[in-house]
């Protein structure tokens, strides 16, 4: 973890701490000595057993393309995702070309299939995200009533999720779409990379042919609808669960569809790349929007604390845990600052040493 990423996680983390300053950090404390710990500890299962619906998932994929990998082998690797899309501002996404890099390692496998993968697995995520979210964003605008800026930015957001989605989409299932990113790639390396670049453009050729075709696999195949996508939309609501149960943990009588609406909200706020996981922006969302469906400001701020150490730090300190057994070569090559080309850079390096 390079110095920027540790400032910026610094910074975020100041965030929260004023906000809690602000609110009462003393009314916080009484409230979590007043929660009821059977609660918490069943929210805590219920975000262990997401990370196995996680996993399922992925490796139902992986089984369509031929990569064979057990659950208990992918589920470390699914961990150490999840704590670096959480260490880097890549709205939730920094940790998926590590995943990739990972499995291509450790099982053999070609980088540019296991990354097909990963990137399927991401869209499966997405669409029902972006279904809960365009629900939300209708629901909240009666209810809340909040200024007209921050609508527009939601919107955005949520066309923006739809736009990138439905490239990557096209392009796996369009070969003259994909030629077309080829080139605008080619067209790249030309001006930034002059070294065998002929070499490099043949293999570039090569590595978005076998993406697409791997994709398609994924794409036309009856499992992803009747299994994959369900388990997506399963996954959505056991995260809405378990925020639900954390704020009965605290005795707040609130409807879980408001919960929902709120983690929607915070969620969609986590993913624009400006801090690392969100971190302070988004537990800020829950405690405002919690707190304005009705919820005390202490309660609202101990249960989201409590939220994000299940959510958040709890998948932090276990990917981390688990990153030394696969090397950390990838992590110290992965900054707050890094862009796709270095990241990419860094595991073409990785892969060939």
């Amino acid at each position: 973890m390079d110095k920027k990423t540790i400032f910026f996680m610094g910074f975020s983390i100041l965030i929260l701490l004023v906000m809690l300053y602000f609110v009462g950090i003393d009314e916080v404390v009484e409230a979590l000595k007043l929660a009821n710990l059977y609660l918490i500890a069943l929210a805590i299962a219920f975000q262990i057993g997401t990370y196995f619906l996680y996993t399922v998932r992925w490796k139902l994929l992986n089984d369509l393309v031929d990569i064979e990998c057990s659950t208990m082998k992918l589920l470390p690797m699914v961990l150490v995702g999840l704590a670096i899309n959480n260490i880097t501002p890549s709205g939730r996404g920094g940790g998926e070309p590590v995943r990739a890099y990972i499995l291509a390692k450790e099982e053999n496998y070609p980088m540019q299939e296991t990354f097909a993968t990963v990137v399927a697995d991401r869209a499966l995520d997405t669409f029902p995200f972006v279904v809960l979210a365009v629900i939300t964003i209708i629901g909240m605008t009666f209810y809340f009533h909040f200024d007209l800026w921050l609508l527009v930015v939601m919107v955005l957001a949520v066309i923006a999720i739809i736009a990138l989605l439905a490239v990557i989409i096209y392009m796996s299932i369009n070969p003259n779409f994909g030629m077309k990113v080829d080139g605008w790639i080619i067209g790249l390396v030309r001006r930034f990379y002059k070294k065998n670049s002929a070499e490099l453009e043949e293999k570039i050729h090569n590595v978005i042919a076998d993406f697409q075709n791997t994709m398609k696999l994924v794409i036309y195949n009856k499992k992803v609808l009747y299994y994959a996508l369900p388990l997506s939309f399963v996954i959505w609501i056991a995260e809405i669960l378990r925020v639900y149960i954390v704020f009965l943990a605290f005795g707040a009588n609130v409807s879980p569809v408001i919960i929902g609406e709120v983690f929607i909200v915070a969620s969609l706020v986590g993913m624009i790349p400006l801090l690392p996981g969100g971190l302070g922006a988004v537990d800020g969302i829950m405690i405002i929007f919690y707190s304005a469906a009705g919820i005390t400001a202490s309660v609202s701020a101990a249960a989201t604390v409590i939220e994000r150490l299940i959510s958040f730090w709890m998948a932090t300190m276990l990917g981390m845990c688990i990153l030394p057994h696969y090397g950390s070569s990838v992590l110290d090559k992965i900054s707050f600052g890094s862009s796709n080309d270095e990241l990419s850079e860094a595991l073409e390096d990785d892969l060939n040493d």
